[in-house]
């Protein structure tokens, strides 16, 4: 008797599993969202770039249409990349928890995205596109910075030594893997 609730248990346990099908689901539809949003910035702004060769246009407008036009790209590709993030997060959950992608078998396109055998692969990888994320904000931040003194200039040179020093790490931190990985080769 004890047996069988054990075993009906761990039963019920292990399907517990599935109820990360929802995260899944969730994910991809916010990727998706973000995509399709993303996507039609990029319609307006090309939209808006349409004036940008008018010569009635004053300098003056014209530079600032310019600062906008590289501040909303800077925007856009940050959107391109949560919307990434959110499908890479999808995709790994449904490949630790519930089953193993049939569709991406053989395709030479899995072996660069779905190479997510752990958590800790999971999140190296979304590690990777957070960064990124940061990378990319910092960047629309600096556009719009207004420099009023010598210290701002140092703050900025700081966040991109930072930044620096955070991607020199993440790739030899990524090198030391794939050495530990492969010793012989």
């Amino acid at each position: 008797m004890l047996n069988t609730i054990e075993k009906l248990f761990e039963k019920a346990l292990w399907n517990g599993r599935f109820v990360v099908v929802v995260s899944v689901i969730a994910s991809m539809a916010a990727a998706i969202a973000i995509f399709y949003m993303s996507t039609v910035d990029v319609v307006y702004l090309v939209g808006h770039m349409l004036h940008y060769a008018d010569p009635a246009m004053a300098d003056e407008a014209r530079r600032l249409l310019h600062d906008q036009t590289i501040t909303h790209v800077v925007e856009v590709v940050d959107g391109y990349l949560l919307a990434t993030f959110m499908l890479i997060f999808a995709l790994g959950m449904y490949e630790l928890f519930v089953s193993d992608i049939d569709e991406a078998k053989g395709s030479k396109a899995s072996s660069k995205i779905l190479v997510i055998e752990s958590l800790d692969d999971l999140k190296a990888r979304l590690a990777k596109v957070i960064l990124m994320i940061l990378i990319v904000t910092l960047f629309e931040e600096a556009l719009n910075m207004k420099v009023t003194s010598p210290l701002d200039l140092l703050y900025l040179g700081g966040a991109i030594a930072l930044i620096g020093v955070a991607l020199f790490l993440t790739h030899k931190a990524e090198a030391h893997g794939k050495e530990t990985e492969h010793p012989g080769d």
